[in-house]
C-alpha cells in the first residue's frame, strides 16, 4: 500500500528531493506544493517515525514501483515444480546431451529436477556413476538438494534451482 499526495495526513514531513537530496522538515502543504509545482507525486515511505519521510517522485513512479513488487512477492509464492526426467544407464552421448539441456532449462525456470536412472540387473554402479557425471555438469545452474539414492529398480537425485 502506497500512500501518496493528499492521503498523507501528517501536518509535517521529512522531505527528500528528485535526486535524494534531504529537504529537511516542511509541512504538508508545503511538500505537496512542491510536488504540484515540479509535476510529481510526493510519497510516504515509511509511518513509523514523526514526522514521516516523503520523498518526491516522478509520475505514476511510485505506482509502478508498488505493482512490481507485489508481482514480485507472488512469484516468489508459488512453490516450484519438482520435473521428472528419466534415463538409462546405457545412455548416448547425443541423447545424454539432450537431458542435461532439458535438466538446465527447467532449472533455469525455477523448477526443481528429479533425475531418475533406471536399473537392470547390475547396472547400480553405472547408473551411479551416470547421475553423478549429470550433478557435476549441472553444477551452474542448480545444487542437488539430497544425495544420490539407489533402489531396487532405480537410482534417483532430486536438483534445485540456484
Amino acid at each position: 500500500m502506497v500512500i501518496m499526495n493528499e492521503k498523507i495526513r501528517a501536518s509535517e514531513v521529512h522531505l527528500t528531493g528528485l535526486r535524494g537530496e534531504d529537504l529537511g522538515i516542511v509541512s504538508r502543504d508545503e511538500a505537496l506544493a512542491k510536488a504540484k509545482e515540479l509535476k510529481v507525486d510526493l510519497v510516504c515511505t515509511s509511518l513509523m517515525s514523526s514526522p514521516p519521510p516523503c520523498k518526491l517522485v516522478a509520475k505514476g513512479q511510485a505506482k509502478k514501483q508498488a505493482d512490481q513488487e507485489k508481482r514480485g512477492a507472488k512469484v516468489k509464492e508459488q512453490p516450484s515444480k519438482i520435473k521428472e526426467l528419466r534415463l538409462t544407464a546405457h545412455i548416448e552421448d547425443h541423447d545424454y546431451d539432450t537431458k542435461l539441456r532439458q535438466a538446465a532449462k527447467l532449472l533455469g525456470s525455477g523448477n526443481g529436477v528429479q533425475l531418475v536412472v533406471k536399473i537392470q540387473g547390475k547396472e547400480g554402479p553405472k547408473a551411479k556413476e551416470l547421475l553423478e557425471r549429470m550433478l557435476k555438469d549441472l553444477e551452474g545452474s542448480g545444487k542437488k538438494q539430497s544425495g544420490i539414492q539407489v533402489s531396487g529398480k532405480q537410482a534417483a537425485v532430486q536438483v534445485l534451482p540456484l
